[in-house]
């Protein structure tokens, strides 16, 4: 049946190989779903497919996806591809207010998703915080005592079954007035010890180090690469969490637009696990249909611009940044794309994948994960 593996068997597969494991987001499953498990599938790489609370929920997120139809999409295009090594994973599974209907919220989204078939969860309270705090523990303790709350939940749910876990301190994106806010070492390590003494063991923890979700622009609006990744502070933050006896790894979100030099050269193989790859899908799609479906394209570019509108900004960039939320909106006739639009979103999400995994190092990495399963 191909169904896919729990997390943590994956995670604890890799954690100590010095590869990265690609996290995919395909908003848009048509042909995007099965030209990703066509390069995993060739390439032999252990994979994840995931969409995040706001993509895709019980009642319905931006992608016009609930985890029922996500997951049945994804074993739809994975029928004939047949790979075996891949998680259903919760991304973004975001907690900002954190009062008892917002908790309550999360846990029955979370439970269709457990129904749906996930495997994975992503636990992201990172906009908890106490700024009065006068101790790291002070500071991280809104997003400590609602992660506890909700990986509980999860493991009361699934109840002996095995499931990967991702949590997240600092929030991602966020700037400050001497810019990017950024983690540091001893909050990452705070934080895992105070889930641990909770009897909550994540595999990998999203920082803040440096990364933006989406495409980017410069002041011109003019797209331009990911190159805000700070390096040394992700390597800062995996080695504290090494010497502290924690086996928990770096998930890198935001990804897109990233040079693959970069990722092959400079990303530390290993101490992220997990890696992100979301908009650059999105972009396959938009791209396939502005060039077979101009008509549909220009329809949702300029639904954009009037219902997303980004004050001062030029309409490329608007649409380049809130064109996400056009799939709910044009769910069918985006589905109902040719079948020469299908092919090449198909043939160019399956090269992008390729050039990931083997940038990632991680071909191969499905063969290790059999391995130890079967040990």
């Amino acid at each position: 049946m191909n169904e896919p593996l729990p997390g943590n068997e994956v995670f604890n597969a890799l954690k100590n190989e010095e590869c990265i494991i690609l996290a995919c987001n395909p908003r848009i499953t048509i042909g995007v779903a099965k030209g990703i498990f066509r390069a995993a599938k060739e390439l032999d790489a252990a994979l994840i497919m995931e969409l995040a609370r706001t993509e895709c929920n019980h009642k319905v997120g931006y992608t016009g996806l609930t985890p029922k139809t996500f997951s049945q999409n994804l074993k739809k295009a994975n029928s004939d591809v047949k790979h075996d090594v891949w998680v259903l994973h919760a991304d973004h599974i975001g907690i900002k207010e954190g009062t008892p209907e917002e908790i309550q919220e999360v846990k029955d989204m979370i439970a269709a998703q457990i129904k749906a078939g996930y495997t994975s969860f992503a636990i992201d309270a990172s906009h908890l915080f106490n700024f009065k705090g006068k101790t790291i523990e002070e500071e991280l303790a809104p997003n400590i005592k609602a992660t506890i709350e909700v990986a509980n939940f999860i493991k009361e749910k699934i109840r002996g079954n095995g499931f990967g876990l991702e949590v997240e301190v600092g929030e991602i994106g966020r700037t400050g007035k001497e810019g990017m806010v950024l983690t540091k070492p001893e909050e990452a390590v705070t934080y895992i010890a105070k889930l641990k003494e909770a009897g909550i063991k994540p595999n990998v923890i999203a920082i803040a180090n440096g990364s933006t979700h989406g495409n980017i622009y410069d002041e011109n609006g003019n797209p331009i690469a990911q190159t805000s990744i700070n390096i040394e502070q992700t390597k800062a933050v995996a080695k504290a969490l090494r010497d502290a006896g924690f086996n928990v790894r770096i998930a890198q979100h935001g990804i897109t637009g990233t040079p693959l030099e970069i990722i092959r050269g400079q990303f530390p193989h290993g101490d992220i696990l997990k890696g992100n790859v979301a908009t650059l899908f999105q972009n396959i799609v938009f791209d396939a249909l502005k060039k077979y479906h101009p008509d549909l394209w220009q329809e949702m570019f300029e639904w954009v611009l009037k219902n997303k509108p980004i004050p001062g900004k030029k309409p490329a960039e608007v649409f380049g940044k809130n064109g996400k939320y056009a799939p709910k909106v044009f769910f069918d006739k985006i589905y109902a794309m040719s079948d020469e639009c299908r092919q090449e979103v198909e043939e160019e999400s399956y090269k992008s994948a390729c050039d990931h995994i083997k940038a990632f190092r991680s071909e191969g990495s499905a063969s290790i994960v059999r391995e130890k399963l079967q040990g």
